[in-house]
């Protein structure tokens, strides 16, 4: 991207070089864009052009840009108490917690706040070690649970291989992904026995008695946004109460309406006995996390101090944002409009459009929450980009979406799509058209087959 011509956009852009160090990034590489303004599904850079905001920022923005109720909720909450500390009760975090507990599945009604998903998940581990008494933690690969020491140990992602010095107690195993078989599995039902078989083994050959938690990300999202085959999360929670393991459920980014349910765990019908939240509870207008807890896990606290905290924890700003945003998607049938939008729209346009184009190697999602699988040759599946590699066809792909005026969000060789749930039909249709055209750009890079067919 060119640096801005606005003056104060190019000003921000070299403030931002000389001294902001980005995340997840070779620092001397990158080109930021300048975003100076959003509202509803769209932001807009230092230069005044607008961009169709298909990314959900990092899959947060579940009610967009500046929705005025929960920038309402924040500004009233800073002028009546801008903080308090963690250990008084406020009408904010009291009314969130409450609200929040409404809507998780039943047996889960404490809720203890952190600043963000990865620390939600540090604690969700906490507690399951300190109630069971146990260390080690089962954690599938292809998963991400947080950048911080512990949450990205157990994730099975490529990230955390620079830092990870085996210390962390994690084992990792395989879940189900048809597309990408560990199994050699041909159907769904097949996979999800074999994974359930092989997951089994794995807890038989480290020892029951070693585990403290089982975390899954309820589907799996920077992975691959892979909807789990019917009956495997009730064989996981079966295997968790055969041998006496904390199931984590960690919805950071699947929670909140996201995929069309207030929890993605509502689809499956399965109770964790943590269940972990952050992006979507408040739109990410404030930062916001934390961790769900079961009456029993509770009740290992209620005489027994749980050695941790935060100084933010529930901080009433953000506990605002999340009452606001809950209320809001309550009272507007945000949830329900989530899965109608991917059942009747998205899901079906993306379809036609693998139809169209043979780099699409697979569709998958639900509600708003969708992937696209690039490949290179539809007959053999290879990706667009080896597993845990840089591919400068990717950063081609995502460069060509942003001078279409499209952002997205990508990961290794996937496209992922994140619109808000306050999306119209008429911006998804636009969304879709830009889409079209940046795939022209990933077709470029496949094999041409025989019959192209879609597998």
């Amino acid at each position: 991207m060119p640096i801005p011509a606005d003056p104060a956009g190019r000003e921000t852009y070299r403030l931002d070089r000389a001294h902001v160090f980005h995340s997840w990034s070779a620092q001397a590489t990158l080109d930021p864009l300048v975003i100076s303004g959003a509202s509803g599904s769209r932001v807009t850079d230092a230069d005044g052009r607008e961009y169709l905001d298909f990314s959900g920022q990092l899959i947060y923005t579940n009610l967009g840009h500046q929705h005025p109720a929960i920038v309402a909720a924040v500004q009233e909450q800073a002028a009546r108490l801008g903080t308090i500390a963690p250990q008084h009760a406020v009408e904010a975090r009291s009314r969130a917690a409450a609200l929040i507990a409404e809507r998780t599945p039943p047996g889960l009604n404490k809720v203890f706040f952190t600043n963000g998903g990865t620390d939600a998940n540090e604690h969700a581990i906490r507690m399951a070690r300190l109630h069971t008494g146990r260390y080690k933690v089962l954690a599938q690969f292809r998963s991400y649970h947080g950048g911080t020491q512990t949450s990205l140990n157990v994730s099975g992602d490529p990230r955390r291989w620079a830092t990870d010095y085996g210390n962390s107690g994690a084992v990792h195993f395989f879940g189900p992904f048809l597309y990408r078989s560990a199994f050699g599995a041909s159907t769904e039902a097949e996979e999800c026995r074999r994974a359930l078989d092989h997951l089994e083994q794995l807890i038989a050959m480290e020892g029951p008695e070693a585990f403290a938690a089982l975390i899954l990300e309820t589907i799996p999202g920077t992975a691959g946004v892979m909807p789990p085959p019917p009956g495997y999360l009730d064989g996981v929670r079966a295997l968790c109460d055969r041998y006496g393991i904390v199931l984590i459920l960690d919805e950071v980014m699947v929670g909140f309406g996201r995929t069309g349910a207030w929890f993605a765990a509502d689809h499956y019908g399965v109770v964790p006995d943590l269940l972990t939240f952050a992006k979507g509870v408040n739109s990410g207008y404030v930062p916001l996390g934390g961790v769900v807890i079961s009456d029993e896990i509770a009740a290992t606290f209620a005489h027994r101090a749980y050695p941790g905290g935060l100084t933010y924890s529930g901080h009433p700003l953000a506990c605002a944002a999340a009452v606001a945003a809950i209320t809001t998607m309550a009272e507007q049938n945000i949830v329900e409009r989530a899965a109608q939008l991917g059942r009747d729209v998205i899901g079906p346009a993306l379809r036609r459009l693998q139809v169209k184009h043979p780099s699409i190697g697979e569709v998958r999602g639900l509600g708003c929450f969708w992937a696209l699988e690039l490949v290179v040759d539809r007959e053999t599946r290879e990706p667009l980009t080896p597993y845990g590699a840089v591919n400068p066809a990717m950063a081609e792909i995502g460069a060509a979406a942003r001078d279409a005026g499209l952002l997205i969000f990508t990961s290794m060789h996937r496209i992922h799509l994140a619109p808000p749930l306050t999306c119209t039909e008429a911006e998804i249709a636009e969304g879709i058209d830009l889409l079209d055209g940046v795939l022209d750009r990933a077709d470029r890079h496949t094999r041409p087959t025989p019959t192209a067919r879609i597998a």
